[in-house]
Parts: C-alpha cells; structure tokens; sequence
C-alpha cells in the first residue's frame, strides 16, 4: 500500500462521528512499521486514539516471530516482534499482582486469559495456551496502542500462536487485503450520513434524560415509602414506650 506523504492533509472528523468509520470497532491488520507511522492529532491527546490518512485506529492486529522477551519487572513482561516490516515493536503483557492472582479464579497470572508468566529462581518462561514462547515463535497478536517515552508500543489483550506457514501466510493475505480494502484511501461521510448520526446521538440523549427522570421518580418513590416506614416503626415504638410506662405504674 501506497502511503501518502505527511503533508497531505485528510479531514480529521469530530470525535462523534468516529465510530461511523470502518477502523474504529476493527481489529486493524498492520504491521511494526504502519504502527509506528501513526499520527496524533490535536483534540484526542490522552484518548489512545491514532490516525493512518483520517482513519482512527485503536486497536491492532499484528502478525510477527517474536525476537525478544524481557521480564522487566514484577508487572510487565514484554515480546518484541519483528515482521520484516523495517521495524520492530514492543508488546506489552500486563502481569496480575500476585494476590490477585492467587485469588482469581482465572486460569492466568497475566490480563491475557490465555497467557501465563512462569517465574521461579533460575527459570522465567511465557506461555501461550500452555505452549512456552520462545524466540522465533510466531504470534498473531491483538493490541491496542500506547506510547512510552515517545515511542509507540502496544499492549496485549488476546493471542494465538500461529501453527504453521500456511496459516502465517493467510495472515499476510489477510494483511494486505485489509489495506487494500479500507487503508489505501481516506474514508469519508456523505452530508445526509452526518444528519443521520447526529439525529442518532440527539434521540440517545433525550432517551438518556428520560431515564435519569425515571430513575429519580424511582428514587423520590422508594424515599417517600421509607420515610412513610420508618414513621410508621416511630409511632409504634412510641405507643409501646406509652404501654410500658402506664403498666409500671399499675
């Protein structure tokens, strides 16, 4: 895929049209480097939302062996990937705090259900689906972004160890079919598609308003009754203080 240059200029559109766009709720086929050719653009600072031409891209799907493992600290295990893209990235995996771990139910030690860090003195190993990750295992992995002192990584959220090369190359059709499909041009929303989502988000917010105003009738309800209750317990411990005090005098 052609990519066109940094100084062409796409219509960024407003944050409430973005979920009209075919990246936004898409696990975005890319590689190392697309990855790190992403933007930023002012008004989403902060939201891990990145663009390639206007597309908003939030989460990544990147096939690639892995190079490197590090067990950098009690909390993060990282596995470098390199897919011969020109760049090699960063993945994040999130250990659970061993309390948690512990007394969780779930069957990982990581955010990842179905990968684990095995660490014991003389021995750290990652495991996917119970098979160790080694250097040259490749994985399809599904992240979303973040950057770490000005240099973009991504964080794990779910994996697969990729068996074979037939299934590796059908990753890589599947690849440049996506970018070729949706990336290889900006997308864009007719005037009547803007009326429309706009009269979407209008008629969601007065069913919201609507539902905050029958949740405090509820309330107002549920108030009244308890107050009505607990007048009701007052005047009866009153009646028996009265029935107890005239039969002691009795």
């Amino acid at each position: 895929m052609n990519r066109a240059p940094d100084t062409v200029k796409h219509q960024i559109y407003p944050a409430r049209y973005l979920t009209a766009s075919p990246t936004w709720f898409t696990w975005n086929k890319l590689t190392a480097a697309d990855i790190h050719a992403l933007r930023t653009e002012r008004g989403f600072e902060g939201q891990n939302v990145y663009f390639h031409l206007n597309h908003p891209i939030r989460f990544i799907r990147l096939v690639a062996p892995v190079v490197a493992i590090d067990d950098i600290n009690p909390k993060y295990t990282i596995l470098t990937l390199d897919d011969g893209s020109g760049a090699t990235i960063e993945v994040k995996i999130v250990r659970l705090a061993a309390a948690v771990a512990q007394g969780s139910t779930r069957r990982s030690n990581t955010e990842v259900d179905n990968t684990t860090i095995r660490s014991t003195l003389g021995t750290f190993e990652v495991l996917i689906d119970g098979a160790p990750v080694d250097i040259g295992t490749v994985i399809k992995a599904k992240c979303t972004i973040s950057t770490f002192r000005q240099v973009r990584q991504l964080e794990l959220q779910r994996v697969s160890v990729v068996r074979d090369t037939n299934e590796e190359a059908r990753a890589w059709a599947e690849l440049a079919e996506f970018k070729e499909r949706v990336l290889a041009k900006p997308w864009s929303l007719t005037e009547q598609e803007m009326k429309e989502i706009d009269e979407s988000i209008r008629a969601e917010r007065s069913k919201e308003r609507e539902r905050e105003m029958k949740r405090k009738e509820v309330d107002a309800k549920n108030k009244e009754k308890r107050r009505r209750h607990d007048e009701k317990a007052e005047r009866r411990r009153r009646r028996e203080e009265v029935d107890m005090a005239v039969g002691a005098l009795l």
